[in-house]
């Protein structure tokens, strides 16, 4: 781009007089246009990648993508972390919403859960009485669950 821009520098030195030959300019300068929508489509992409990264492996990237970014890269990367971080503690209660937990919407509305510790008396939603035992294993709405499995009474049961 450099070069072409040179290139219609060195046309206009040459015709002072104003005879340009506008053909060879406009061609130059359309060159230099089309040059710059690659490079700005090729930036956008590298970013979507790296945005998407984000969602699927988190905030520390492997060595191997590292070593192949930009310094800007790297820290327009880390400024999308730290917003996505801010925005999710905005959401949800005291600690935030981690939009990355579940990023596909769950296939039932109930999920099993084995207690970890001897809870003692849940009410669900229904009004029902439950009593938490150690290692007992239930099926509750996942509305119901999520906040005791963040608090560590609960554990989600894998099949």
């Amino acid at each position: 781009m450099k070069t072409l821009d040179t290139e219609i520098i060195d046309i206009v030195r040459k015709n002072e007089k104003g005879n340009w030959p506008t053909n060879a300019i406009r061609l130059r300068r359309a060159a230099i246009e089309r040059n710059k929508r690659c490079l700005m489509t090729y930036i956008w992409t590298r970013l979507q990648r790296l945005k998407e990264m984000r969602w699927e492996i988190g905030a520390i990237l492997p060595s191997d993508v590292r070593q192949n970014l930009s310094q800007s890269e790297i820290e327009w990367f880390n400024n999308y972390c730290k917003s996505l971080v801010s925005y999710m503690k905005t959401i949800g209660s005291d600690t935030g919403l981690n939009l990355i937990e579940d990023t596909k919407p769950p296939k039932s509305l109930y999920t099993e859960v084995r207690s970890l510790v001897d809870a003692g008396k849940l009410e669900l939603e229904s009004g029902e009485v439950l009593i938490l035992r150690k290692n007992s294993q239930y099926m509750l709405s996942r509305s119901q669950a999520e906040p005791l499995i963040r608090q560590g009474v609960l554990e989600q049961v894998k099949h």
